[in-house]
């Protein structure tokens, strides 16, 4: 059966190692974990060679995920992977590094300097970031409220999802988190058509690496404010839809 525990950390610095969560350190490798979106989906999927999960989130001051968040994150990822060792989540704060807009390159480069946890032997690790200010793709007709950009890494823009939570009878920020960091990690599953092999013709090829099914969590729009608001009823946070589901499958998954 899978564990999930989350730990609270204080901020860190990149020391030269790997932290596996736990005080333990190792050389690390970092190039397993600077790989293209869905090159480790089948070993996020299978335990086979990972059977355990570590989630490194940090999140700029005052945008903590929500323990809602945290518990409907924890679910999706039971139902999804097979992870007998477990997974385990550090949070940790830092502080705001004081810019109104982040391109993909400033997120990178964010990364390599508060990053700590790498792979090693069985552990798989994973990171995450909550962040201020908003994507410098953003347009006047979409604002990105998440980015997979790497076969481990994933960042949230939660002021941009706090905005929109915001508005009148809009979805709660923790259902319009759960909604996008969910999308996101399935992107890091290799959905749809990125890393895992399609099981049918489902991907919305117009929108890239996305499910055609308009309620299905991989829709395009689950990464955009307005249209997530929109996809969005009754504060129901959408689930991936058979297509999808026998994609993860096939690849190992749950």
């Amino acid at each position: 059966m899978g564990l999930l525990g989350i730990l609270g950390l204080g901020c860190s610095a990149d020391s030269g190692q790997a932290d596996d969560g736990n005080g333990l350190n190792d050389t690390m490798d970092v190039s397993q974990n600077r790989k293209s979106v869905g090159d480790s989906a089948a070993d996020l999927l299978d335990g086979s060679r990972f059977p355990a999960l570590h989630l490194e989130i940090f999140y700029v001051e005052g945008l903590k995920p929500s323990a809602t968040t945290l518990d409907n994150f924890e679910s999706f990822l039971m139902e999804r992977l097979h992870k007998p060792d477990g997974v385990t989540i550090a949070l940790t704060e830092i502080s705001s590094p004081g810019q109104a807009v982040y391109s993909i390159t400033d997120i990178r480069n964010l990364e390599e300097d508060i990053r700590t946890a790498y792979n090693q032997e069985g552990i798989l690790k994973v990171f995450g970031l909550f962040i201020d200010g908003e994507y410098s793709e953003n347009t006047e007709n979409g604002s990105v409220l998440g980015v997979a950009y790497r076969n481990t890494s994933f960042v949230i823009f939660a002021d941009t999802i706090r905005e929109f939570s915001g508005q009148p009878l809009a979805p709660s920020t923790a259902v319009l988190e759960t909604t996008v960091l969910d999308h996101e990690f399935g992107h890091l599953l290799g959905l749809v058509n990125a890393g895992t092999p399609l099981q049918s013709a489902h991907q919305d090829e117009p929108h890239g690496k996305h499910c055609t099914t308009e309620d299905c969590l991989m829709y395009w729009t689950a990464e955009t404010g307005e249209g997530l608001i929109n996809m969005i009823s009754g504060g129901t946070i959408p689930g991936l839809d058979a297509a999808c589901l026998a994609d993860l499958q096939a690849n190992g998954g749950k």
